[in-house]
């Protein structure tokens, strides 16, 4: 990894939702290697002590919690372990999502669409609530959402509600970010495509998927978790540092090729 100064997030305190796999794991990493304390958090209690036991083999500082992002009472036990482990909240990544339908739009129910409109989008924005005063603190902060690339384009015909609400984080992404910078808060969004993890593997575990999909991407084939993890790191990083309201796309080419 980088070792450039402006790269380091020494004396950084990171918090992560969902991050003890895929995508979140790997920012994880990539923001502890990088110097960071990071907080990561899941629902059950033997996947955080396992992905603590991974990073601390890694000498990555890291505390660990559960949280289930759609509870409230979870959200402020998240931040408050933060708080009284590591003094303070310089990052939040936002990751959390959930995907219990798959299928055609118009086949979901209404409770499919409270669920992932609770996880996915009003989570991220109450844990934003949440931190933004400890950051103000600090004297700033980073706050990423981790969206999709389809919420610019469906990947059809694989449409879900999930890639709706994505869509909104993009938005929210716009609108906090004017109103953040006063404070010296950057909030960016990053938009993966599809990437080998347990969360898509409807798609990747496929091969005909796969190969329809390959005929979409400009680099031949499935995205890594670190690749993510990289851009989240960057995004983050004093190199990122005139960067706002942004979303980052990575998804080996495909809006080329839409």
């Amino acid at each position: 990894f980088c070792r450039h100064r402006s790269c380091s997030l020494t004396g950084k305190v990171a918090i992560f939702t969902a991050s003890t796999d895929g995508i979140g794991l790997a920012a994880a990493q990539a923001l502890g290697s990088r110097g960071a304390h990071v907080v990561v958090s899941s629902r059950r209690q033997a996947n955080v002590d396992k992905a603590v036991a991974l990073l601390r083999s890694q000498d990555i500082q890291v505390t660990g919690t559960t949280c289930n992002v759609g509870k409230g009472e979870d959200r402020e036990k998240l931040i408050q372990t933060a708080l009284d482990r590591c003094g303070g909240i310089d990052i939040l990544v936002s990751n959390a999502a959930v995907n219990p339908f798959f299928g055609n739009t118009l086949d979901s129910t209404e409770e499919v669409w409270d669920k992932i409109l609770s996880v996915n989008v009003k989570s991220a924005f109450l844990l934003t609530k949440l931190v933004v005063p400890h950051m103000e603190k600090r004297g700033g902060g980073n706050i990423i959402f981790v969206s999709s690339v389809g919420a610019y384009q469906p990947m059809q015909p694989w449409t879900w509600p999930l890639l709706r609400e994505k869509t909104a984080l993009l938005g929210l992404t716009k609108v906090l970010a004017p109103e953040l910078a006063q404070s010296n808060i950057r909030v960016n969004c990053v938009a993966p495509g599809v990437i080998k993890t347990r969360f898509s593997a409807a798609l990747w575990e496929n091969e005909a998927i796969v190969d329809e999909l390959k005929k979409q991407l400009s680099i031949k084939r499935i995205g890594q978790v670190e690749e993510i993890g990289g851009v989240v790191a960057f995004l983050c990083s004093e190199e990122a540092s005139y960067i706002t309201g942004e979303t980052i796309t990575a998804s080996g080419g495909m809006g080329c090729r839409l």
